[in-house]
């Protein structure tokens, strides 16, 4: 399977440069949080990237279901433009639609691919801060996450997308934090083991999501200034020097060194490379680029392209502790 097929999250199939942007953006936006989640609440769908199938959406019909909630699908679900899931137009329309539409209380993404990247600069940032919703994707969403973020304020969610596996321990932890509102700690299952990369504990605002996605908009204006942040990252299908070159140039463009901590969650088939080539591991390019940074970091946390997986909130501040590996709100991410 390429590495499109694991970004677009589909996951029934297993079932059935510039430099930083610091100096545009000094400063974060005011801190706007989404009102939680009612069961019986209506969801909007939307596809920002690649396309998804009918099965699909009935797949996602039926997760959603479950959870008690009434399904809205934006009219271009399941358009089809090229490896787009129609033009960037229709995209950001279904998307700017499902903000302005009282009914809605949260948006969803179907699946991941490309293309998220293509419609930020046609969203209508003033409407969405005036309807601050949960959004809710990982993968290529991470566009998305991070521009609503950086440019209205509003706390994003790194988490579920429709495809994914909606399976009880993934679902838990959506539900406290979206419905319930919790100030929760994050710690992974006793068999899913963290490696430190610098010990310690850290506070700050936690920022993140794809690695790929997120080193992609380095020099764009959909990026938060990074000072007192907690860095996230995760990836998939990747060989290690594509880590390490996605890594450096964050070093490069003057990022890593603002931050007060580091955390990567999986690395999903993430591999040496093919043949018998030499190759670093990801600990070495860990060590290599992030310890020097003497901040709290480590590596293992279950964020990413797993079947379970944390539902992380962008935007509000947290303590991580890298004995435990543990990220701890120190706030609500919803009101």
């Amino acid at each position: 399977m390429n590495r499109r097929d694991f970004l677009i999250g589909l996951t029934l199939t297993a079932i059935g440069t510039q430099y930083p942007v610091l100096a545009q953006f000094p400063t974060s936006p005011p801190l706007l949080k989404p009102p939680r989640l009612q069961t019986g609440d209506t969801v909007g769908l939307v596809s920002p990237a690649s396309p998804i199938l009918k099965e699909h959406l009935k797949w996602i019909q039926l997760q959603l279901g479950q959870q008690e909630l009434t399904v809205k699908v934006a009219p271009h679900v399941l358009s089809e433009y090229g490896y787009l899931a129609g033009t960037d137009q229709q995209r950001a329309t279904d998307i700017n639609q499902m903000f302005a539409d009282p009914t809605v209380k949260a948006i969803i993404a179907t699946g991941g691919g490309w293309g998220s990247s293509r419609i930020l600069s046609l969203l209508d940032y003033d409407l969405i801060r005036q309807h601050p919703k949960i959004v809710l994707g990982y993968s290529d969403i991470t566009a998305l996450l991070l521009a609503l973020y950086t440019q209205t304020g509003l706390v994003t969610f790194h988490g579920l997308l429709g495809t994914s596996f909606w399976n009880s321990y993934s679902v838990s932890w959506l539900q406290k934090l979206l419905f319930e509102g919790q100030t929760l700690t994050f710690e992974n299952l006793p068999h899913v083991q963290v490696e430190t990369i610098y010990p310690g504990q850290g506070r700050g605002r936690l920022i993140g999501g794809n690695l790929s996605v997120l080193s992609a908009l380095v020099g764009s204006k959909y990026l938060p200034s990074w000072q007192n942040t907690i860095l996230f990252v995760e990836d998939v299908g990747e060989d290690i020097y594509r880590i390490d070159r996605m890594l450096t140039h964050l070093k490069l463009a003057g990022i890593l060194e603002q931050l007060s901590g580091f955390i990567f969650g999986q690395c999903t088939f993430c591999t040496p490379g093919e043949g018998n080539e030499p190759s670093l591991t990801l600990p070495q390019v860990l060590t290599d680029l992030i310890q020097p940074l003497k901040i709290p970091a480590w590596y293992g946390s279950m964020i990413g392209h797993i079947r379970e997986q944390f539902t992380v909130p962008l935007g509000i501040q947290v303590e991580i502790n890298t004995q435990k590996g543990t990220i701890r709100m120190l706030e609500s991410a919803v009101i």
